[in-house]
C-alpha cells in the first residue's frame, strides 16, 4: 500500500464533512448528535477493546513520565511567554498543551496504520488523559469561575464513558480476564458489538471533524504566532525524545514512537470552548480560529511523517 492509498481516504473523509457543512447537507444539531455518539459510544468501544488485549509493560511508566512532564511543561511556557506575546488572549496557555486525542488522534493513527494499531497511541495518551482531567479541566473552570470544584471534576471524570471504558479495559486486562469475555455468551455478544462500534470510529470521527474545521481571517496573525510556537517546539521536541529517549533510554520500538509523534502533534484539545461560556465573543473566536488552524497544520504534520513511516 502507497502512502496516498494511506493518507488519502483520510483527507477525503475530512473533506466529506467540510461538504456536509458547505452545502448544509447536515445541520449543526445532527453532527452535535454524532459527536456525542462517537464520545459516549464509538471512542469508548475503541479503548475497551484495545486495552483489554494490551501487553502492559514497566518501561510504559517511562512514557507516562515524559507525557507528563511535556503536557505541564507546556502549560508553564504558555503562562510565562503568554502575557508577552499574546497579551489579549488569556486562554493563550491553554492553547500551547494538551492534544486532541479523543477526536482525532485515534481517527489519524488508526485510519493509516489500522484499528489494531490504537494500542499504541492509547498506551502514549495514558499521562495526556490525567492531565486533562485534573489539572487542565481545573485550571480552565478557574479561568472561567475564578475558582474550581473538585467535586465537579471528579464527577466529569467518574462518569466519563471514554474514562470508563479505558480503566474497564485495563483491569479486565490486569485480571486477566480476556478470554472470558470473548467466550463466554452474552459477553462475547457484548465484545463482538464494541469491535462493530469500533469500526465505525475513523469515518464519523473525521467527519465530525471535517464539519467543524472554519478557519476566519479575522485575528488570524495572532492565531499564527501561537501555532508556530506550538509547532517550533513540539516538532524538534517528539523527534529528540523519540531518539534520545523513547528508543535510547527505554528502548521501546518504532511503533510507539511513531504513536509518540502522533500525539504531540495533535491540535490543542477541542474542549476548550466548552469552558469558555463567560468569555468574550473575540477570545471564543481567537480560540476556536486557533484550534482550526492547528488541526489543519496537525493534519500536514502527519502526511508528512507518514510518508517517512508508511507501516507499523
Amino acid at each position: 500500500m502507497s502512502v496516498l492509498d494511506q493518507i488519502l481516504p483520510i483527507l477525503f473523509l475530512i473533506l466529506a464533512g467540510m461538504s456536509l457543512r458547505l452545502f448544509n447537507v447536515l445541520s449543526p444539531q445532527i453532527m452535535e448528535g454524532l459527536t456525542k455518539l462517537v464520545v459516549n459510544l464509538v471512542l469508548p468501544s475503541v479503548l475497551f477493546t484495545v486495552f483489554l488485549d494490551m501487553a502492559m509493560k514497566a518501561s510504559y511508566l517511562g512514557v507516562f513520565v515524559v507525557t507528563a512532564a511535556i503536557c505541564g511543561g507546556l502549560y508553564a511556557l504558555g503562562r510565562i511567554v503568554g502575557p508577552k506575546l499574546a497579551p489579549n488572549h488569556p486562554y493563550f496557555p491553554f492553547l500551547m498543551t494538551g492534544f486532541e486525542y479523543g477526536m482525532l488522534g485515534v481517527s489519524l493513527f488508526g485510519g493509516a496504520y489500522g484499528l489494531q494499531a490504537v494500542g499504541y497511541i492509547a498506551v502514549v495518551d495514558l499521562a495526556h488523559e490525567l492531565f486533562i482531567w485534573f489539572i487542565f479541566a481545573p485550571m480552565l473552570m478557574i479561568r472561567r469561575d475564578g475558582q474550581s470544584d473538585p467535586a465537579t471534576i471528579l464527577k466529569m471524570f467518574a462518569t466519563s464513558p471514554v474514562v470508563i471504558a479505558l480503566v474497564a479495559g485495563l483491569v479486565c486486562n490486569g485480571l486477566g480476564l480476556s478470554d472470558f469475555i470473548k467466550t463466554t455468551p452474552v459477553f462475547s455478544s457484548l465484545y463482538g458489538t464494541m469491535k462493530l462500534l469500533a469500526g465505525m470510529a475513523i469515518p464519523l470521527i473525521l467527519l465530525v471533524v471535517g464539519y467543524g474545521i472554519r478557519i476566519h481571517r479575522e485575528g488570524l496573525g495572532d492565531v499564527l504566532k501561537m501555532v508556530a510556537l506550538r509547532y517550533g517546539i513540539l516538532v524538534p521536541l517528539a523527534l529528540l525524545l523519540n531518539m534520545f529517549v523513547l528508543d535510547g533510554l527505554l528502548g521501546l520500538g518504532e511503533p510507539f514512537q511513531m504513536a509518540f509523534f502522533t500525539l504531540l502533534i495533535l491540535p490543542p484539545p477541542f474542549i476548550i470552548p466548552l469552558f469558555m461560556q463567560k468569555a468574550p465573543e473575540s477570545e471564543r473566536a481567537y480560540v476556536i480560529n486557533a484550534l482550526a488552524v492547528s488541526t489543519v497544520v496537525s493534519l500536514a504534520l502527519f502526511a508528512i511523517y507518514l510518508g517517512f513511516h508508511p507501516t507499523i
